[in-house]
């Protein structure tokens, strides 16, 4: 059998995954709706079965076009990897840099090394994936992304993970909370407290509830949410008290809330690079992870 395809029909079919439909990919690359149409046809044909199912109200990946889609972007990443070779390096090298992070991470860690990175490299493109610690483990491992930026993923068999940055647990509270007088914290201090926790299916909350277990204290988590953004709320109302890791709370004074670190024990997760240990990243994805392990290992 041999395949025939171009790499417009791949960037077809990513940019209708990626942008949730027809028109806009159409716009992003160009083409007309119809000539769009074509290329997903077309690469259809070549695969040997629909890679999208089409309704009135949505387009998504059809499960052959789910396992289809890491490969093609694969496939896509190599093909620019080979040609950045050829062209040069600097504000003429292009390319694109596909990473999964948690969303803590993706708003207070990565803003700064981007920064830095696309001063040097201005015509890279990003795609970050903010998911939750496990999806964005997973991410990785079907090749989806180049890498991730993640607290867990270091008893995944197929991953590897370098630890970049301790992210202890804080507590968050008002300002004229009593607690915001105390100059040290621990766990048993915070005992009956109304607290407002994570949902317990997640990486965070599984990580502390693991470790208090361990500690043998246990809190009285009143309010349970979904996003750690969604808790800081809660408490500027005066609802209760968060317990979260650093990186998710406010960075420099606030008006509000106030953090303070809690010890006996200190709880904290490990914020490292996930990449696959027999995969390759793209030269920009390379450069851009050794550009954040050095920014971050400093």
């Amino acid at each position: 059998m041999r395949i025939n395809f171009e790499l417009l029909d791949l960037r077809a079919f990513l940019a209708v995954l990626d942008l949730g439909g027809f028109h806009k990919a159409a716009e992003q690359l160009n083409l007309s709706q119809p000539a769009l149409s074509r290329r997903i046809q077309s690469l259809e044909a070549a695969v040997g079965a629909a890679l999208l199912e089409r309704t009135t109200r949505r387009v998504a990946a059809t499960s052959v076009g789910r396992s289809f889609e890491p490969l093609a972007r694969r496939m896509l990443t190599e093909f620019e990897s080979s040609l950045m070779s050829l062209t040069g390096v600097g504000d003429r090298q292009t390319g694109q840099v596909t990473l999964a992070c948690v969303p803590t991470a993706a708003f207070y860690f990565l803003p700064r090394v981007i920064e830095r990175f696309n001063a040097q490299f201005p015509n890279i493109r990003f795609r970050i994936l903010d998911l939750s610690a496990n999806e964005a483990v997973e991410s990785v491992a079907r090749g989806e992304t180049e890498f991730g930026i993640n607290f867990t993923g270091s008893s995944h068999p197929d991953l590897r993970f370098t630890p970049l940055v301790d992210d202890p647990f804080v507590l968050a509270c008002r300002t004229d909370h009593p607690l915001a007088r105390r100059r040290k914290l621990s766990w048993k201090d915070l005992e009956g407290q109304p607290l407002i926790g994570v949902a317990r299916n997640s990486g965070n909350r599984q990580l502390l509830d693991a470790a208090l277990l361990k500690a043998k204290v246990s809190l009285n988590f009143f309010y349970e949410v979904n996003h750690l953004t969604t808790s800081l709320g809660l408490v500027e109302r005066g609802l209760g008290l968060s317990v979260l890791p650093k990186l998710a709370t406010p960075q420099g004074d606030h008006p509000i809330i106030v953090t303070k670190p809690i010890g006996d024990p200190v709880i904290k997760r490990t914020i490292g690079i996930v990449e696959r240990r027999a995969g390759r990243l793209s030269p920009a994805g390379q450069r851009f992870r050794d550009m954040l392990a050095e920014s971050w290992s400093s």
